[in-house]
C-alpha cells in the first residue's frame, strides 16, 4: 500500500511531484472545457461500475472486497468490478485513462492528481448530487477537492493524515529549554532555537528552510484567485520569513547541511539525535524507536506549529459515467464513518468523517506517547488543510527551494530570489 497519507509526508511530495508533470497529458486532450453539468445522483442505483483503487492489493483486498460485497447487498441490482493499480506511475495511468475517455466510474486519486482532470470536465461535482456532504466530512478535506478557477467538490475524503511534532526530551533539558513547553508557533521556535545554540553551540533544533507551506503559515497569498499565477513574491511576508530563516542559518541555528544536496532531512538527523525537533505522522515515533531505540521514552509529541498539514485521499466519480447515480453511491458508501473506521483501524490513517472523530481509538488518552499522538493528530484534523496548493508541481517547488538556499546562504536578496522563483514558476504553470 502506499503511504499517503498513511505514513509519512515525506510520500506526499513525491506523489504531488509526479503527478502535477503528468498532468500535461491532458493538455488539449479533453473535449471539456470545464466542471461537468448536470447531477446524475438522483437516478436509479443499478447497473456495472468500476472502482479503481491505488496499491491496495493484496494487502487489503478483504477489506475492500468486503465494502463492495456490502454494497451489492445494499444495491441488489448493481455490480462493482474493483481493479487496482500499482503504486509507481499511477498518475500517468489516470491521465492516460481520462484521455482515452476509460476513467474508472469510481477512482481512488488525492486532489494533486484529480485537479487536471477536474479542470477539463472529466470528473463529476458530487456537490450537486449529496447536500450532506458538509456534514459528513471534515472541511479541510472537502476543500482540497475545491480548485481555483472551476466551480464544484470533485471528490469524497476517503482518508486522512496530518502531522505532530517530536521533540527530544534529553536535547531540551541539556540545553536549557523546558520539554514540557516547546514551541507552538514559528516565532518560538525562532527563539528556543536560538537558546539551544547559547547553551549548545554543536546541538540544533531547526534543520530545515521554509518552502510553500510556510508562506501558506505566515498568511501570504501564494496564488491569483483563479489559480492561473503565483502571486508569493508580492508579499513582504515571504521575503520577512525568508530573511528569518537566513539569520538563523548565518548565525548557526542550524546545521550548513541543510542548504546542500545531500542533506539528510530532519526526521533522519533526529533519529540520528542530531537535532532536538522533527515532524511526522501520528505513528512516526514507532519509527523513531526502532531506527534508534535510544530515542524510546526520550520523545515528547505536541501539535504542529501554527496550523497542521493536511494529506487526503479520496474517491472521484467520472463524469461521463453511464451509471452516475450507482459511481456516487459507492464513493458515498466507501466513505461512510462506518466503512472509513473499519479500514483506519486496520491502517495507520485517520477517517475523513466528522463522526468518527469522538471513535475512542482515536480520542482517548492511554498514557502512551504513542496514543497521545494518535489524539494530537486526530484533534489536527479539526483545523488541519492542505497548506501546498495543488499547481505547484515539483519542477516550480525545486527551483523555488533553489532560490530560498540562495538567499539563505546570502547569494542574493530574499526579494530577488522569490521574484526570480515565481516568474520562472508562473511560466512553467502558464505552459502546463
Amino acid at each position: 500500500m502506499r503511504t499517503t497519507p498513511r505514513k509519512t509526508s515525506g510520500r506526499v511530495a513525491a506523489i504531488l511531484a509526479g503527478a502535477a508533470a503528468a498532468a500535461l497529458v491532458l493538455t488539449g486532450c479533453s473535449s471539456g472545457s470545464g466542471a461537468a453539468t448536470g447531477g446524475g445522483g438522483d437516478g436509479e442505483v443499478s447497473g456495472s461500475i468500476t472502482l479503481q483503487t491505488w496499491a491496495l492489493t493484496p494487502t487489503y483486498t478483504d477489506y475492500l472486497n468486503g465494502v463492495v460485497k456490502a454494497f451489492e447487498k445494499k444495491y441488489p441490482d448493481a455490480e462493482v468490478e474493483l481493479v487496482d493499480q500499482p503504486g509507481d506511475g499511477y498518475a500517468e495511468k489516470v491521465l492516460s485513462q481520462a484521455s482515452s475517455n476509460s476513467l474508472p466510474d469510481v477512482v481512488n486519486l488525492p486532489p494533486d492528481i484529480a485537479l487536471p482532470l477536474a479542470k477539463r470536465g472529466f470528473l463529476q461535482d458530487v456537490a450537486k448530487d449529496d447536500s450532506t456532504l458538509g456534514k459528513t466530512y471534515v472541511e479541510g478535506a472537502l476543500a482540497a477537492y475545491r480548485y481555483k478557477g472551476v466551480d464544484g467538490t470533485f471528490g469524497y475524503p476517503w482518508y486522512l493524515n496530518t502531522d505532530i511534532d517530536y521533540w527530544n526530551k534529553t536535547m531540551f533539558e541539556e540545553c536549557g529549554l523546558d520539554p514540557e513547553n516547546p514551541p507552538a508557533t514559528t516565532d518560538e521556535l525562532f527563539d528556543q532555537a536560538a537558546t539551544m545554540h547559547e547553551q549548545c553551540p554543536d546541538d540544533y533544533l531547526m534543520s530545515r528552510k521554509p518552502g510553500l507551506s510556510d508562506f501558506s503559515l505566515a498568511g501570504v497569498k501564494i496564488l491569483n484567485a483563479d489559480g492561473t499565477k503565483f502571486t508569493f513574491a508580492d508579499s513582504s511576508k515571504a521575503a520577512d520569513l525568508i530573511s528569518k530563516y537566513a539569520k538563523a542559518y548565518q548565525d548557526g541555528l542550524m546545521p550548513s547541511s541543510v542548504l546542500n544536496t545531500d542533506y539528510l532531512g530532519n526526521s533522519t538527523l533526529f533519529t540520528q539525535g542530531k537535532v532536538a525537533w522533527t515532524t511526522g505522522g501520528a505513528t512516526a515515533i514507532s519509527d523513531f524507536e526502532k531506527n534508534n531505540p535510544s530515542l524510546k521514552g526520550n520523545i515528547i509529541v505536541s501539535p504542529a506549529l501554527d496550523n497542521p498539514p493536511l494529506y487526503v485521499q479520496g474517491l472521484s466519480v467520472s463524469a461521463k459515467s453511464k451509471h452516475l447515480a450507482t459511481a456516487e453511491a459507492l464513493a458515498a458508501f466507501m466513505t461512510n464513518a462506518e466503512n472509513q473506521e473499519e479500514f483506519a483501524h486496520l491502517v495507520n490513517i485517520f477517517p475523513s468523517t466528522k463522526s468518527s472523530q469522538s471513535d475512542p481509538f482515536f480520542s482517548e488518552d492511554d498514557g502512551t506517547v504513542q496514543a497521545k499522538a494518535r489524539v494530537l493528530a486526530n484533534d489536527a484534523l479539526k483545523t488541519a488543510k492542505n497548506l501546498n496548493p495543488v499547481e505547484a508541481n515539483s519542477a516550480m517547488t525545486d527551483f523555488l527551494d533553489q532560490q530560498i538556499a540562495l538567499a539563505m546562504k546570502g547569494g542574493t536578496t530574499p526579494e530577488k530570489a522569490l521574484q526570480t522563483a515565481q516568474t520562472k514558476m508562473n511560466t512553467l504553470l502558464a505552459n502546463g
